[in-house]
C-alpha cells in the first residue's frame, strides 16, 4: 500500500454496471437486452463490417503500429463538425481524452467544480491526480439555480468546470446561451463540456472554441455511432489547445481497426441519423407508456438516448431492477447520489426493444 500514489489510497472507484453479456456465448448474448451503459442497441453502419473484413486479411499490418496521423479521418471529422481540422483531435475514447485534459491542466490541490449528479468517472480521473472536487448539485427535480452556480464558480475559483450536456444520468440540458455566458464571464476557468449525447440533442458549443480558448468540447463514437467496443472519441478546442494536448497524446493508442471503423461510420452519417430518429421516437413512446405505470413517480425529461425514472420508493425500484435482470434486461441502478436513490436509468433503443421492457414492468404487481 505504501508504494501506491497517495491520491489513490482512499479513492472511491467508479462503479461499473452489469457485464453479464461477456460471460455468455454469442447465441445467449442475442437474448440479452443491455440498457445499462447507454450504448447503441443495434450494430453500426454496414460499412464498418465491410472495411474491417478487408482489413483483417491484411496481416502484414498486424505487427505494425497504427498510423499516427490519419488525414482521411481528420478530414471526415472536419466535415462532420463543420470546423477546421486544426480544431480537432481524435483519442482512444473520451475517457482517455479526459485523462489527457486533466494531466494537462489539473495539478495537485487544484479545485475542480462538477455540476452533478453526473458521469462519475470524471471525478475519479481528477481525484487520482490529487485535485480537490467540489460539487454544485441540481435541485431535487434536476433544475439548476443559474445565479447560484455562477456564484459557486466565484467562490471556489476552480481550475476546471465539468458540465455534461445533455447530462448523464438526468438527461437535462443547459441552453447554449447560459453556457456561453459562463465561458465569457470566467475566461480564466476551463470549461469542459462533455457532449457524449450530442447527436440525440442536436445543439452544440463546438463553434465557440474558435473564439474562447477556455472552452473544450469532448464527444464519443460510443453512443449514436454504435462503436462502443472500439473506444473512440475526439476533442474540439482552439487550434493552440489542440497543438498543446497533441504534445502529450500517445498517437499509437488509436488502433488501425478503430481508425477504419470511425472512417466507416463518418462515411455513412445518414445511417446514424436514421438510428437517432428511431431512438427519439422510441423514447417518446416509452415515456408515454411508462407514465401510466402505478410504480412510477416521475420520468424526467431527457435529451439523451436514455430516461431517468424515479419509482415510488427504493423497494419498488429494486423490485423493478431485479425483475428486469431476471429477464435478461439490464438497466442502470443509480446509487452514487442521494437524489438518485429511487431511480433507474434505462437506455432507449428501438421501439420493439422498449416494448419488451414495458411488458416486464407492466407485469410487476
Amino acid at each position: 500500500m505504501r508504494f501506491i500514489n497517495k491520491y489513490l489510497r482512499n479513492l472511491s472507484p467508479y462503479k461499473v454496471a452489469s457485464h453479464k453479456i461477456w460471460e455468455v456465448t454469442q447465441e445467449e448474448r442475442q437474448k440479452i437486452l443491455k440498457l445499462d451503459w447507454n450504448e447503441a442497441t443495434i450494430p453500426p453502419s454496414p460499412l464498418v463490417n465491410d472495411r474491417l473484413t478487408k482489413l483483417v486479411s491484411q496481416q502484414d499490418l498486424y505487427y505494425l503500429y497504427p498510423s499516427t496521423h490519419n488525414a482521411e479521418l481528420l478530414e471526415l471529422l472536419s466535415k462532420y463538425t463543420s470546423l477546421p481540422k486544426e480544431n480537432i483531435q481524435y483519442f482512444a475514447s473520451s475517457d482517455s481524452l479526459h485523462e489527457y485534459l486533466v494531466r494537462m491542466f489539473v495539478g495537485v490541490g487544484d479545485p475542480i467544480l462538477i455540476l452533478g449528479p453526473t458521469y462519475d468517472n470524471f471525478r475519479l480521473t481528477c481525484e487520482s491526480q490529487g485535485a480537490q472536487i467540489f460539487y454544485f448539485d441540481y435541485s431535487a427535480n434536476f433544475q439548476i439555480d443559474k445565479e447560484a452556480f455562477k456564484e459557486s464558480i466565484k467562490e471556489f475559483t476552480p481550475s476546471l468546470v465539468y458540465i455534461c450536456n445533455p447530462n448523464n444520468p438526468t438527461g437535462n440540458v443547459l441552453e447554449k446561451e447560459y453556457l456561453l455566458d459562463l465561458v465569457s464571464t470566467f475566461p480564466d476557468t476551463i470549461f469542459l463540456i462533455d457532449e457524449a449525447y450530442f447527436e440525440f440533442y442536436g445543439q452544440t458549443m463546438s463553434n465557440y472554441v474558435l473564439i474562447h480558448p477556455n472552452l473544450f468540447v469532448t464527444r464519443t463514437f460510443s453512443k449514436a455511432f454504435a462503436l462502443a467496443n472500439f473506444r473512440a472519441g475526439y476533442l474540439i478546442a482552439s487550434a493552440e489547445n489542440i497543438l498543446q494536448i497533441s504534445k502529450i497524446r500517445n498517437p499509437k493508442n488509436f488502433t488501425t481497426f478503430t481508425q477504419e471503423a470511425v472512417i466507416a461510420v463518418l462515411s455513412d452519417v445518414i445511417y446514424m441519423e436514421n438510428y437517432v430518429k428511431e431512438v427519439l421516437i422510441a423514447r417518446d413512446f416509452f415515456r408515454d407508456q411508462l407514465t401510466q405505470s402505478p410504480l412510477v413517480k416521475e420520468i424526467y425529461p431527457s435529451q439523451g438516448n436514455f430516461l431517468l425514472i424515479e419509482f415510488n420508493d427504493f423497494d419498488v425500484k429494486m423490485k423493478v431492477y431485479n425483475e428486469l435482470s431476471k429477464n435478461n434486461i439490464f438497466v442502470r441502478n443509480l446509487m452514487h447520489s442521494a437524489l438518485l436513490m429511487n431511480t433507474l436509468r434505462i437506455t432507449v433503443g428501438t421501439k420493439s426493444q422498449m416494448e419488451s421492457v414495458l411488458n416486464i414492468i407492466n407485469g410487476i404487481k
